[in-house]
């Protein structure tokens, strides 16, 4: 297996994280000593930071959330390594040479009860909040369809002419530029800036997982099964992901690549696709069967 590791670069912060988020990386980033750059490019970063920096709605509040559960858990931490500390002193042996004999106190238990239930709903209403958010729009400007295939996958676009491709990695022989290698593609999935667009999965043999990090999107494409997600990036840029569900022996070379346009960019390579990629027509309507009298069968 030929040497995939890219060159060195800087490590960076996440842009658009809050303000919680961005104090939690910048505490981090003294902390280690690690020089900060320019912002994340739309793809895995060598000696990289958190999340990939956000292109959607949807993942400005995955990043959110993160950042919000992490300050939860380090006040949890805090608050219990404090109770701890101040038990080892309060009831240090110098201090209490005959320990007390009680075994019960109400007001302990009832708070050492709640306050977990507190923590569960804070955690709770913010995350049930954003996976009804990032589930399905009924608002979409047009819809892509995503099929999952041993190893590759297929798009369509049902709602500009109903045209299908299939889109394989790039060989590092045939990667241009400064393509990435393992996640560039033959062919991108195109979309317009600001565009609500549908999503449906699905998968032609096994289970397969379409997952592009600074989307924030992650959905199972499940045979005989359509998932529904959205998405609607807010800067020109090509994002990447790759298959996130093990799916056979080239399960790690899936990758995805969504490329998001201005408008007028969008309107000539849907001309140009409507013209060179193949149509999906729906199948010829089945035949009637015809009543077979017992001679004619016998004949």
């Amino acid at each position: 297996m030929p040497d995939v590791r890219p060159a060195p670069v800087c490590a960076r912060t996440v842009r658009r994280t809050g303000w919680i988020g961005t104090h939690i990386g910048t505490v981090a980033l003294l902390i280690l000593g690690l020089p900060c750059a320019a912002a994340l490019a739309a793809q895995p970063e060598p000696w990289q930071m958190w999340s990939q920096p956000a292109a959607t709605p949807t993942m400005h509040l995955i990043t959110d959330l993160h950042a919000y559960l992490n300050w939860l858990m380090l006040g949890v931490c805090v608050a219990v390594m404090g109770a701890l500390g101040f038990v080892l002193w309060r009831f240090h042996h110098s201090r209490n040479p005959e320990p007390s004999t009680w075994s019960h106190n109400t007001p302990l238990e009832v708070a050492w009860t709640l306050i977990p239930v507190a923590i569960l709903v804070a955690v709770a209403m913010p995350s049930f909040k954003l996976l009804y958010f990032m589930d399905s729009t009924e608002e979409a400007d047009f819809t892509v369809k995503v099929i999952g295939h041993q190893w590759y996958w297929s798009y369509e676009y049902p709602d500009h002419g109903n045209f299908t491709f299939d889109s394989w990695m790039k060989y590092p022989e045939e990667l241009e530029g400064d393509e990435p290698r393992l996640l560039a593609v033959d062919e991108h999935v195109v979309v317009p800036v600001g565009a609500t667009v549908r999503l449906l999965f699905t998968s032609d043999d096994v289970i397969h997982s379409w997952a592009v990090p600074a989307l924030g999107i992650k959905n199972d494409s499940i045979p005989g099964r359509i998932s529904e997600s959205w998405m609607q990036i807010e800067q020109p840029g090509t994002y990447y992901g790759q298959c996130s569900e093990l799916c056979g022996v080239n399960h790690g070379f899936m990758p995805i690549a969504v490329r998001a346009v201005p408008d007028e960019e969008f309107q000539a390579w849907l001309a140009d696709a409507q013209e060179n990629f193949a149509r999906v027509d729906p199948p010829p309507p089945a035949r009637e069967s015809e009543p077979v009298s017992v001679a004619d069968a016998a004949d």
